[in-house]
């Protein structure tokens, strides 16, 4: 499965199993460029290259990286939309 889900309640989740680098941090930013500041987004991804990937991404762009779990081989990424988009380097 490999598409965004909308769900009640909960964080937005996007479905990036299956895809490789760079596409979950791909889907990631395109999905937090259309969200407010503060929105909650939980990344599920099969890709291990994201346990590194994700995390730069949330630093360089000044996103909050709230949680990393690895479940029977999925990677789940909570992530908070920072205030402010820090600029480009």
């Amino acid at each position: 499965m490999t598409q965004d889900q909308p769900t009640t309640g909960l964080p937005l989740v996007i479905d990036a199993r299956g895809l490789n680098c760079p596409l979950p941090v791909l889907r990631l930013r395109k999905r937090l460029k259309q969200v407010a500041a503060g929105t909650a987004i939980e990344l599920l991804a099969t890709d291990r290259a994201a346990l590194r990937d994700v995390p730069a991404f949330c630093t360089a762009q000044g996103h909050v990286l709230v949680k990393v779990a690895d479940e029977n081989g999925t990677l789940r990424f909570q992530v908070f939309k920072a205030s402010a988009r820090l600029p480009d380097i």
